[in-house]
């Protein structure tokens, strides 16, 4: 990771994704990447139980607890940087889960097209009198 700010897919500053659980590629909450993170973990999902189902399917599974990594599992509501490439062959599959646009990395944008992104966004704006 560099000394510039990451930015979102909606091109401004990336925020925090989770902190219960610390998610992220660095465990620092936010869906940073570096190249070595061949995994492009950069889409901040709230994942349901369909998206965990799927992910346990194609053998990801985000749901079982891991100790000895200090990993509790994944619940569905949880928010967790997760691959580009797994959140797309969900979508593809029919079980994406919502995504929040300002915790998703830029580099995201590679993998999934934003348009897909902006189908599943949960984003809440900053101003919220706009919701009317």
């Amino acid at each position: 990771m560099d000394d510039q700010q990451a930015l979102n897919v909606l091109g401004g500053p990336l925020e925090l994704c989770g902190t219960d659980p610390v998610t992220g590629w660095f465990r620092d909450g936010c869906c940073n990447t570096e190249p070595g993170d061949a995994g492009s973990h950069t889409i901040c999902a709230v994942v349901s139980r369909e998206f965990l189902d799927h992910q346990t399917s194609i053998g990801n599974d985000l749901a079982t607890p891991h100790p000895e990594y200090g990993f509790a599992g994944l619940n569905p509501g949880d928010r967790w940087c997760v691959t580009a490439a797994n959140w797309l062959r969900a979508h593809i599959d029919g079980a994406a889960s919502p995504v929040v646009l300002a915790c998703t990395h830029e580099l995201a944008a590679e993998i999934v097209p934003v348009d897909i992104l902006r189908l599943y966004a949960v984003d809440v704006p900053g101003d919220t009198e706009t919701l009317g």
